[in-house]
């Protein structure tokens, strides 16, 4: 929020955008080609830039995050949605149901 409101003293008057494009002010900052660059440069191949909302809904719920909070954070507006990003392994549901015991009743 600060590195925002940093921007906001700085920002173009001409838009209202966060990021605007430097030549359109009314459109959006086009970032294809520096995340283009960005995988060439860590050799990555086939990552798009939507398997980050994979990865972050991932980490949230490994993170103990409950899909509730995970939809709040991404945006989502079912729990189904939430759960086609928030892929749990059997290892962690375990993992989950014996945090659970050992809170009931110390198992």
């Amino acid at each position: 929020m600060a590195e925002l409101q940093k921007l906001s003293k700085v920002r173009r008057l001409d838009t209202q955008l966060v990021f605007p494009s430097p030549t359109h002010p009314q459109q959006p900052i086009e970032l294809k080609k520096a995340w283009t660059n960005a995988l060439k440069t860590a050799d990555v191949v086939n990552f798009r830039w939507h398997d980050l909302r994979h990865t972050a809904a991932s980490y949230l719920a490994q993170s103990g995050a409950s899909l509730i909070d995970i939809a709040a954070i991404l945006g989502h507006s079912t729990l189904q949605m939430v759960q086609r990003y928030a892929h749990l392994s059997d290892s962690h549901i375990s993992t989950t149901v014996e945090r659970m015991n050992q809170r009931i009743g110390g198992v």
